[in-house]
């Protein structure tokens, strides 16, 4: 089954592709890879999911974040490209943790958007190399911001 028909099946909702807030674009295509500017979740109505793990949200919350994050950057992905069709496999996702000093899951939250990737695109070109690190800060206080490349057909 091709990637966006595997997504369609799944019965999930995408959020708009997010702006630009700042000087940089969403998305940049070289070659056979494309990459994907850090993403935040944003929500169906386009507002942000806002919250530090380990404060106001905990892990499972963290990780729904993280998944809201993916399906924003599948939003991205599908504004640009016109399907997910195009892409053939994720290489690379850093997942930044927006969370408390003494908070060490790290990878679970950001299991949320690789976890959603591999539900799209399979386990075996749904799963990339891929870092899961803790912040003191993040834009707007959101939850989790995510980057990503990919690589495409």
């Amino acid at each position: 089954m091709s990637a966006q028909k595997q997504f369609e099946s799944l019965g999930l909702f995408l959020p708009p592709a997010p702006k630009p807030m700042g000087v940089y674009v969403p998305c940049i295509v070289d070659g056979t890879h494309l990459l994907v500017s850090g993403h935040g979740p944003v929500m169906q109505d386009g507002t942000l999911l806002k919250g530090r793990v380990g404060r106001e949200l905990d892990c499972e919350a963290g990780k729904a974040a993280a998944r809201q994050v993916g399906l924003t950057i599948l939003a991205t992905l599908i504004s640009s490209l016109g399907s997910l069709n195009r892409v053939k496999r994720v290489l690379k996702v850093l997942g930044m943790v927006n969370c408390t000093p003494e908070f060490l899951q790290h990878p679970y939250v950001i299991n949320g958007a690789s976890e959603l990737f591999a539900e799209v695109w399979g386990r075996e070109l749904g799963i990339g190399v891929r870092s899961a690190v803790g912040m003191g800060s993040l834009p707007d206080n959101i939850p989790v911001e995510i980057e990503a490349m990919f690589e495409l057909s």
